[in-house]
């Protein structure tokens, strides 16, 4: 029993630096090498897969980014499984960004995992790269009542016109359903009010952690068909559609960095109360 109270002691005066180590290596190896802790989705994780699995064939989807670098660890691999769904499925992805960096966030979508994951899927006949137009809700507007007019060109400055899959394709009502990756504002709720709600096009949304309570109530209305909440969300719906990622790994990093920081807490807690213990003795 000494040696034990012995040995805890001596772990309170460990090296911090080792103890950032320690982190690094928990944080790091799950990145690499995924443990594949069990994951059950949430209800409104479900929901927004249910509501992709049920389009029709060949539907016309609006994939909207609104994010950048800074929260691209929690967004992308949402993005990542909504794509990987969506081209499983043979639908027509038409992706849009309300904000500048959303752009940069699409072309590496579209280098990261439609080119290298479906190379039989073409552009402009299975996705199509509108990209960023300043404007905020105005943008949003646009799109609704004539996207044409908004969009020319498309990112890589080919005339829509010239692009099959913008074939019939004029206003927000010929899309059969919207899908929103938002950071704040403009985003899901900008969607919601000037295009979702008015129209009745069907739409989803993943957002940050810290962004959920915002949008939870148009979950709860009806409005918005399930929201991915954060990278918990992104690992769910990676496991429902049965293509680990990088939200996957996350969450066992995450995870286990928790278990072992805890650990730290617990014992260097106890380590405090025996060495005031063994000081009260002498």
């Amino acid at each position: 029993m000494n040696s034990f109270l012995n040995m805890i002691s001596q772990f309170g005066q460990l090296d911090r630096r080792w103890i950032f180590l320690i982190i690094a290596l928990v944080v790091l190896l799950p990145l690499f090498f995924p443990i594949g802790l069990p994951i059950r989705a949430t209800e409104s994780t479900r929901q927004v897969w249910e509501t992709v699995e049920n389009l029709e064939p060949e539907s016309k989807v609006l994939m909207s980014l609104e994010y950048g670098p800074s929260t691209k660890p929690e967004l992308h691999p949402m993005a990542f499984g909504i794509i990987r769904h969506l081209l499983k499925n043979g639908h027509k992805i038409y992706i849009t960004c309300l904000w500048p960096d959303g752009q940069f966030m699409a072309e590496d979508i579209i280098e990261k995992v439609i080119e290298k994951e479906f190379p039989h899927k073409f552009y402009g006949e299975d996705f199509v790269l509108l990209g960023f137009k300043p404007g905020n809700e105005a943008v949003i507007k646009g799109i609704v009542s004539n996207i044409r007019k908004l969009y020319t060109v498309d990112a890589r400055g080919k005339s829509v016109n010239s692009i099959p899959m913008m074939k019939g394709v004029n206003q927000f009502k010929d899309f059969d359903f919207l899908f929103s990756a938002s950071a704040g504002y403009p985003g899901t709720v900008e969607w919601v009010q000037y295009a979702s709600d008015p129209t009745g096009v069907p739409m989803s949304t993943g957002t940050t952690s810290i962004q959920v309570n915002e949008v939870m109530p148009y979950v709860q209305g009806g409005q918005v068909k399930g929201i991915l909440a954060g990278m918990p969300g992104a690992a769910e719906y990676e496991a429902l559609i049965g293509i680990p990622g990088i939200g996957t790994s996350g969450m066992d990093a995450q995870s286990i960095a928790h278990v072992v920081i805890v650990l730290f807490i617990v014992f260097g807690n106890v380590a405090f109360f025996v060495e005031r213990k063994k000081s009260q003795k002498y």
